[in-house]
């Protein structure tokens, strides 16, 4: 009995292995990390009557990316404040066409983030791209952003990245 299931189990992979070819494993390039600026506009939206009785805001963004990402952005945000503590929260979908790194496509980035009101570094801010969502060349792209804002409210950022 034990010699007849390792045929079946011979057999049904020697028939995977002729009808789909041998299993490749996916290389990721190295670690690669991107810099530069970007401007950023982010304007009030229309609100749901359940966002307005939850004291949820919603904005658009809409970003210019230079340096090692070059292209444009486009999402919505949804905010929180509680004014009595300052304190802030913001969810976000961002979908990024350009290029990066000279390869040219599109992905999400997802945005999650608290913090006291005027200071970004005060809390967490987790900002990643959506697994699955790169196109073109920047297929299979994985990765994490960080955005600095400097003491004039210009943005910067460093995004630790990886492809296929």
């Amino acid at each position: 009995m034990n010699v007849l299931l390792k045929l079946l189990v011979t057999g049904a992979v020697s028939t995977i292995l002729m009808i789909n070819g041998p299993i490749k494993t996916i290389k990721k390039e190295k670690h690669m990390q991107a810099k530069g600026t970007f401007e950023v506009k982010v304007n009030p939206a229309e609100t749901t009557q359940i966002e307005k009785d939850a004291g949820i805001g919603r904005f658009t963004i809409d970003k210019k990316w230079s340096g090692d990402l070059a292209g444009t952005s486009k999402g919505s945000m949804l905010t929180s404040l509680v004014e009595s503590t300052g304190t802030m929260a913001y969810v976000a979908l961002e979908k990024v066409d350009g290029k990066l790194g000279g390869k040219s496509g599109s992905f999400y980035f997802t945005h999650n983030a608290t913090m006291k009101k005027g200071d970004a570094s005060s809390g967490i801010m987790k900002i990643v791209v959506v697994a699955g969502t790169g196109t073109g060349e920047l297929t299979g792209i994985s990765g994490e952003l960080k955005i600095i804002i400097d003491a004039k409210g210009g943005h910067s950022y460093i995004f630790d990245y990886e492809l296929p």
